[in-house]
């Protein structure tokens, strides 16, 4: 059994459905669906790639495009594991049945309006509740369960720790295990510090703290890496310690730019790592190190440019090193065919 974090479509359009329905979605354009029904990936990443946006705007890159595919299989595939949606200050959750799933075109009811083909795969009905009749309540979490329980990408798998954290909540077993542990305290302690999730107010109170918690998140990743490869740059600049060390020139008039490009890097990428395709850890001061957000160049001969850049998990940095992106990118492969096996 799995446990999914997911949203569904662009702005979320497809929730109110879902709900309704007793469904978990996804969908595509009309002209990648074909390439999907034909088990096509080569051709489906070439399409998104030339025709289709991030919501940041960007056109995507090719792991960016591939994920877009699997998330089409995952939904329709998906029996038996358990799918969860944060909407305002309720956490949703069902399963995933042995239904077929279903198809169905539609035009966005977004700005762009596309028109795409939606997969609905039937679930149980939709409960903001645990089995013990207890309701789900956001503000009420361990500000450690809300680092993992919301996505800024489509779906998220969570790891085993994670999961198990989140069949005990909708369970509504003790967590005293998780809570009392000496990580969750100290994530507990620094939340207490700094923005603290509001229990009472309006909606529009809600959203603001939602939007500006987000933003805040996101904004300090960037920053920190912007510091980073700035103070790169500084440290290797042709200087000579024990040898020559390479430049590593910034192809940016500033730390702004650099930082605004990192933003829209993030964006682009759905908050995933590119090499691994892990979501991101943008928890800044008492997150999992392994997985905070980290700069990488694809080619670690050229500069900190645009175009070789890529946000990666800090960990895949470290064990990509110099060696070949390309090379490293089959190498996550075959480690990810083999764990499926």
């Amino acid at each position: 059994m799995k446990v999914y974090i997911a949203n569904f479509g662009r702005q979320n359009y497809e929730w109110p459905i879902c709900k309704e329905r007793g469904t978990v979605a996804t969908m595509n354009a009309v002209d990648a669906q074909k390439h999907w029904e034909a088990n096509d990936r080569e051709g489906y990443v070439s399409s998104r790639m030339a025709n289709d946006t991030t919501a940041a705007g960007k056109n995507p890159t090719k792991a960016t495009a591939s994920r877009w595919f699997n998330l089409m299989t995952t939904i329709a595939e998906t029996v038996g594991d358990i799918w969860v949606h944060k909407d305002g200050d309720e956490l949703w959750w069902t399963t995933s049945s042995s239904e077929a799933p279903y198809f169905e075109t539609k035009i966005e009811p977004i700005e762009r309006g596309r028109e795409v083909v939606i997969c609905h795969k039937p679930c149980k009905s939709w409960s903001n509740k645990t089995k013990k009749g207890i309701p789900l309540r956001w503000n009420e979490l361990h500000p450690k369960a809300k680092d993992f329980l919301s996505t800024e990408a489509t779906l998220q798998s969570l790891s085993p720790a994670n999961r198990d954290y989140t069949l005990a909540l909708i369970a509504g077993d003790d967590l005293s295990y998780w809570h009392e542990s000496p990580f969750w305290k100290k994530r507990s302690e620094a939340a207490q510090k700094g923005y603290a999730p509001i229990k009472y107010g309006s909606q529009a109170d809600k959203i603001a703290y939602q939007r500006a918690s987000e933003l805040f998140n996101a904004a300090e990743a960037a920053e920190r890496m912007a510091r980073t490869a700035l103070n790169t740059t500084n440290a290797a600049n042709g200087q000579t310690v024990e040898r020559t060390v390479k430049r590593k020139d910034l192809g940016f008039s500033s730390a702004a730019a650099l930082q605004d490009y990192i933003a829209e890097l993030m964006g682009a990428q759905e908050y995933c790592c590119e090499l691994t395709g892990l979501p991101l850890e943008l928890d800044e001061v008492n997150g999992d190190s392994a997985m905070f957000a980290s700069l990488d160049r694809i080619d670690s001969s050229r500069h900190y440019e645009p175009g070789n850049l890529q946000v990666v998990c800090r960990f895949a940095n470290f064990w990509k090193g110099a060696s070949d992106d390309n090379e490293f990118r089959r190498l996550v492969g075959v480690l990810r065919s083999s764990s499926v096996n």
